[in-house]
């Protein structure tokens, strides 16, 4: 299915912006890090900035430069609010932008979740969605003794007993966003009754046993949430290799990838409709967006400066598994352009520091992006689904 050709724009929000040493820049605010206010300020900038959602990362761990468990550092920041939670703060505050929570579902349960973003739909009028994310830290399981994942090294992911563990642990996360979206249908649309005059507040005939039997769950539902306003919020997923596109291709409606170049874009974006059409959905619209790390300033020379000195800051030169871009807005939205026309419909944009970045974004890539005729100059829906051009469908379990 053909996407609009209007490009798509997201940004990916994680506490004072993604380089390690954003913290201590000036203009940030770690003393707000961890209040409401801060939070909502960044989702009403990316929402002036006509943006179609934001992600917010979390994890069940704290940060580290290490792959596997923490680190010994106090120069950067450690810990994190909760990003349902946080997301949940901010919707009534805002009107438009979509609100995309990371989830971790390796180690909590999808009918917990499926409640939670249904509420968050709810609480934001239709604006809901989440990020799902796999987790292979022995660290990490440690906060929960309820599985043992062995300790690996990034470098060793592709050795056969790792490989292994890994493809189990994508495939768990399919089966999650199975049974969550299962449970987000189990209410028809017209479920709750709510007559007073008759006693009557739910038709019971239109409540769904799910009956979910796998290899990780066994879920009979039904939920206890109604079904959420948009029917089905958003899922997204971030990927970097094969296990991942798979995932993203069977269970979500927007995948992250991470090109640093026009082939790669090709090459990947090839490989996720190969899958989406084994998963059987080559007729469904899904979303590549190519993930970037963005240093933005009105000289590409000040931007290459700023890296720089925050690296000096950091003791060490920034990198990423995603692109990272130094230059102008202008020079950001060629390679957008560049980018789609070679696959892909949107980017979710990580800034390097916030605010400055994240202000570079809304109030300089945008306009340009608009100027020539790329971008939106207004929103024109009022749901997160119907921004991404996608319909809310209806209930698996609803009589034809």
């Amino acid at each position: 299915m053909t996407p609009s050709s209007a490009l798509h724009l997201a940004v990916a929000l994680d506490g004072t912006g993604w380089h390690p040493a954003a913290w201590r820049e000036p203009d940030a605010r770690p003393d707000d890090l961890f209040t409401a206010r801060y939070w909502t300020d960044l989702a009403h900038e990316a929402e002036r900035g006509l943006l179609d959602f934001v992600t917010i990362e979390d994890s069940l761990s704290w940060q580290s430069s290490r792959y596997q468990g923490p680190d010994d550092r106090t120069d950067q920041i450690r810990g994190r609010l909760d990003a349902v939670a946080v997301a949940a703060r901010v919707a009534p505050h805002t009107r438009r932008i979509g609100l995309v929570p990371t989830v971790t579902v390796t180690h909590t349960e999808p009918f917990h979740i499926s409640k939670a973003i249904a509420t968050l739909d709810y609480v934001s009028a239709g604006r809901a969605g989440w990020r799902v994310q796999v987790c292979a830290s022995k660290a990490e399981a440690g906060h929960f003794g309820r599985r043992d994942i062995p300790a690996f090294r990034f470098a060793d992911r592709e050795q056969p007993a790792a490989a292994e563990l890994i493809r189990d642990l994508f495939d768990e996360a399919g089966d999650y966003v199975e049974v969550v979206r299962r449970l987000w249908d189990s209410w028809e649309d017209d479920a709750e009754i709510r007559d007073a005059a008759t006693g009557r507040f739910v038709d019971r005939g239109k409540l769904h046993y799910i009956d979910f039997a796998g290899s990780w769950f066994s879920v009979r539902g039904p939920s206890i949430t109604p079904r959420p306003p948009q029917g089905q919020p958003l899922v997204t997923a971030l990927a970097h290799a094969t296990v991942a596109y798979r995932l993203a291709a069977r269970a979500a409606d927007v995948v992250y990838v991470t090109p640093h170049d026009a082939e790669q874009v090709r090459t990947i974006e090839q490989e996720v409709r190969t899958e989406q059409a084994a998963a059987g959905r080559d007729h469904e619209l899904l979303h590549v967006f190519g993930d970037l790390v963005v240093f933005l300033d009105v000289d590409a020379g000040q931007a290459a400066d700023r890296r720089a000195r925050l690296d000096g800051l950091a003791g060490a030169g920034y990198r990423s598994d995603a692109r990272v871009f130094s230059g102008t807005p202008a020079g950001l939205a060629d390679l957008l352009q560049e980018w789609q026309r070679a696959g892909l419909t949107g980017f979710r944009l990580r800034p390097a520091a916030i605010p400055h970045d994240l202000n570079a974004i809304t109030r300089g890539l945008v306009p340009e992006l608009a100027r020539r005729r790329a971008f939106r100059t207004e929103y024109e829906a009022d749901t997160l689904l119907g921004l991404l051009g996608l319909h809310r469908p209806a209930s698996r379990y609803a009589a034809v």
